[in-house]
């Protein structure tokens, strides 16, 4: 049975600055090299979920202008669905400038522009209306809530990485509601503390804990499980998470839902997809379903 999948989110066009090394302030840097392509995280999960043959489509919004046209006709591309898509009328595409330096360091520089048009009053049954998981990630606080009721009024299973912002926005009442929840190692530590090993705090009692280059934990509610991860020649870490976050769904997703017996498996298959994403340059990098199971192949 095919999962139906809903990424829902910011969407943004990227602009990666790959400089000798980050600058001090009143300093300056030397540009090595720059690429552009479509980023944001839910954008970039929903093109990657698409590359491991995934039924997915995007909820997020975009300018009327040069930019959201090139974001939009990317994912379409990809083989995203865009009905969801809402291009804001005399709006400004989202742009984000990631400057990497040769050591791997990661500085962002962005406008916030037509990124969360979408509000908790753009959304109702229809927005989730043949859903099976919805995935959401950094977003207004309250549409991230409206969308994890009306996902499980509707009996679709949730996901939520909300990244940078977590530590300054409440998503706590979106947390509560989410089957999945994909954190980092500081962002688990400064927000949820030490005690949700033992109890996550989700719905689903599924916390999924990134580590970058030493794997990743998934801890439930009857255990952990680790994984050390991949050694690989990383380029450029920018998007690897989500590359990660659309790997483990990709797996995890059964037929009824969140399969317990995948989670082993799908923590491998993440692994794999985030070192990958790792070894491009640009954001939009993840790796298809017969790259993975090569690299894979390759391990073992």
């Amino acid at each position: 049975m095919t999962r139906r999948v809903l990424a829902a989110g910011h969407v943004n066009w990227d602009v990666t600055l790959r400089v000798d090394a980050l600058p001090d302030p009143d300093g300056e840097a030397r540009i090595e090299s720059q690429h552009a392509a479509g980023g944001g995280s839910a954008a970039n999960v929903a093109a990657s979920l698409a590359g491991h043959d995934v039924d997915v489509g995007i909820l997020g919004s975009v300018g009327d202008d040069e930019n959201g046209l090139l974001v939009e006709r990317e994912l379409t591309e990809a083989g995203v669905d865009t009905d969801r898509l809402r291009v804001v009328d005399d709006g400004e595409t989202s742009v984000k400038y990631l400057v990497v330096a040769a050591s791997g360091q990661v500085m962002v520089l962005g406008n916030d522009g037509a990124n969360e048009a979408v509000g908790p009053e753009d959304v109702d049954d229809e927005t989730v209306a043949g859903i099976d998981h919805v995935h959401l990630t950094s977003q207004r606080p309250e549409t991230a809530t409206r969308l994890a009721r009306l996902a499980a009024d509707a009996n679709a299973t949730v996901s939520f990485d909300p990244g940078r912002r977590l530590s300054a926005r409440d998503f706590s009442a979106t947390i509560e509601r989410a089957d999945v929840l994909f954190l980092n190692g500081r962002e688990a530590a400064s927000v949820l503390g030490s005690e949700y090993t033992n109890a996550p705090p989700t719905r689903g009692g599924l916390v999924v804990v990134k580590h970058g280059a030493r794997g990743a934990t998934v801890h439930t509610a009857t255990g952990s499980y680790d994984h050390p991860g991949f050694e690989v020649d990383a380029v450029d870490t920018t998007g690897a998470g989500d590359a990660f976050a659309a790997g483990f769904l990709a797996v995890v997703l059964g037929a009824d839902g969140i399969d317990a017996d995948r989670i082993e498996r799908a923590l491998e298959y993440a692994n794999a997809c985030g070192a990958l994403a790792a070894t491009s340059e640009g954001a939009r990098t993840a790796p298809t379903r017969p790259e993975v199971e090569a690299f894979l192949d390759d391990q073992y």
